[in-house]
């Protein structure tokens, strides 16, 4: 390396400066710091800066605006951003607009050197291969995704980085995650946000009308056909298609659904012209496809079609310190909603919540405080006042529960023995 590579770290916090400079500090590394974010264009200016570490939170203009002008005027230096509680909105812009990171204050002891050392790696290997980056563009969204989880963050960043192509997405997870929420978080931050997104449940509606609904109809096609009828392609060309459990799609539509991601073409049912239609495909299931696929229930080549970006959504209880969020979120807007008195969820009420292994999710939880809200006699809400309801399974103590019975099974058996052939030898001794 000819040259130092070059940091610039900028941040009001005077501390944070002096402990961030001596946290990187390494051999051949240049470290250059300022607390005012028109300083640092300036810097940036006049002096070749390979990687920038911003807050959000700058004067005269914050960390995404700095983001924006430093990606226009130096296309070559990457960004880092931080901040104390980042919102969804902030983390999926920060993507798109091309930062290279965005880190929570409360991680930068452990995650901070990391990142700066494979940022500063990824500058070297670009400068050897002689390529540059391009500027992106940012685009406005009023999507609503709770959660300062890292977890969470991590698939906000998928998100704003997937939305800017048009490449088919997998969202996968269990019901009640939000997969549809993050279907329209693609659509929003896509440049197709500004035509239409469509959502359909595939496993709600009988194979025959599956079809009707996706592709259309001509008239007469079946009974009741009384008009010829434009589909959800036809509908959402130019926009999105979210196929919501799209591994209960019948194996007759997702032949036709391979061949719309094929070459963007179908034929009504009962026609004969071919349709095209523009249309981009993000799919959502609570399934694991590629078992499905082995199984024979779906189809490999429409699953590779499909599978181009998987973005997985963590159950509830991988992400607990979100449960507070979550529930001060779902409590105001029930509120709101229907017009009743402002209520507070007390300390011990939200511990019980984050101790709660919510097998439905965000879902569950979100009917959890709109049903506290109904049956509360007070306006300090308290463990007592909220009731779980489990209509489902736990999978987490459905494997719990596996697990103990085969350790008791294990116990049972002969020394020596082989456990599938001794329980094999047992059921055959059952009575017939």
């Amino acid at each position: 390396m000819d040259d130092p590579q070059t940091i610039l770290i900028v941040a009001p916090d005077l501390d944070y400066l002096e402990w961030a400079t001596k946290h990187l500090a390494a051999k051949d590394l240049r470290i250059l710091r300022c607390d005012h974010a028109e300083k640092a264009i300036k810097v940036c200016d006049t002096t070749r800066v390979d990687l920038v570490i911003a807050d959000l939170v700058l004067q005269p203009f914050d960390g995404l605006t700095l983001l924006t002008r430093l990606r226009a005027a130096h296309p070559a230096t990457l960004v880092i951003l931080t901040a104390a509680f980042p919102t969804t909105a902030q983390v999926i812009e920060a993507t798109q607009l091309g930062a290279q990171d965005i880190l929570k204050k409360e991680s930068l002891t452990f995650e901070l050197r990391h990142v700066v050392e494979t940022a500063l790696q990824a500058i070297e290997d670009r400068r050897t291969a002689g390529t540059s980056e391009k500027t992106n563009q940012a685009t406005d969204s009023r999507i609503k995704i709770v959660g300062n989880s890292r977890a969470l963050q991590d698939v906000f960043k998928i998100v704003g980085r997937v939305a800017r192509t048009d490449a088919p997405v997998l969202v996968s997870g269990e019901s009640g995650t939000g997969k549809e929420l993050v279907a329209h978080a693609i659509h929003e931050y896509s440049p197709r946000s500004k035509n239409t997104i469509i959502a359909i449940n595939c496993g709600a509606i009988p194979e025959n009308l599956l079809e009707s609904e996706l592709f259309g109809h001509e008239k007469g096609a079946f009974t009741g056909a009384i008009s010829r009828r434009a589909g959800l392609f036809e509908q959402c060309d130019g926009g999105t298609l979210f196929l919501d459990e799209i591994g209960d799609m019948p194996t007759p539509v997702q032949v036709k659904l391979l061949r719309v991601l094929q070459d963007g073409t179908f034929t009504r049912v009962g026609g004969t012209e071919m349709q095209k239609s523009d249309v981009r495909i993000v799919g959502a299931t609570n399934k694991n496809l590629a078992e499905e696929v082995a199984r024979g229930n779906f189809r490999e080549d429409l699953f590779y079609r499909l599978n181009v970006v998987e973005l997985h959504l963590p159950p509830l209880r991988a992400r607990a310190e979100d449960i507070p969020l979550l529930a001060e979120h779902f409590l105001r807007l029930t509120i709101k909603r229907n017009g009743i008195a402002p209520m507070k969820l007390s300390a011990e009420a939200l511990e019980h919540l984050k101790n709660h292994r919510w097998p439905g999710n965000v879902r569950e939880l979100e009917n959890t405080i709109a049903r506290v809200c109904a049956l509360a006699s007070n306006d300090v809400l308290l463990p007592s006042d909220i009731q779980f309801t489990r209509t489902f399974s736990d999978p987490d103590a459905d494997d719990a529960a596996t697990m103990k019975a085969l350790e008791h099974l294990q116990k049972a058996a002969p020394k020596g023995v082989k456990l599938a052939s001794w329980i094999t030898e047992r059921i055959q001794e059952l009575p017939k």
